[in-house]
């Protein structure tokens, strides 16, 4: 059997969480300097834009959490009246991002982008 890239693997744990969790609707791993490592985007959806604002958001995210002493970052979520977009660290050189609709379970989004995050690390060797 051969053995899939490191970028099939990472894909198919993106469409995992897509699949497992109903209401998010778009995922993609991001390097920390902006650059798409994975996603699974819908069409219409600029892969380049999603990666260089998540990183943005990220870096901002952790700055405020350092500065105000709330300790390291977990999550970075911003919701919209069409939904959300929710952040996750992956190790420390890349970023989960999730676009979810507006009736998600922030509780179980959470869980799961956890659960893959830990995933995702191990992939790229976090």
């Amino acid at each position: 059997m051969v053995e899939r890239s490191r970028t099939e693997r990472l894909v198919r744990r993106l469409q995992e969480l897509q699949m497992n969790t109903p209401d998010v609707e778009a995922t993609a791993i991001v390097s920390v300097d902006g650059l798409t490592i994975a996603s699974s985007l819908p069409a219409g959806v600029e892969e380049d834009r999603v990666s260089a604002m998540s990183a943005a958001m990220l870096s901002l995210g952790e700055r405020i959490a350092g500065e105000l002493g709330r300790g390291m970052l977990d999550e970075v979520y911003v919701k919209g009246e069409n939904g959300y977009v929710v952040l996750r660290a992956v190790g420390e050189e890349a970023v989960l991002t999730v676009l979810a609709r507006q009736q998600t379970k922030l509780g179980l989004l959470f869980l799961d982008m956890r659960r893959a995050s830990e995933d995702l690390a191990a992939i790229l060797g976090a």
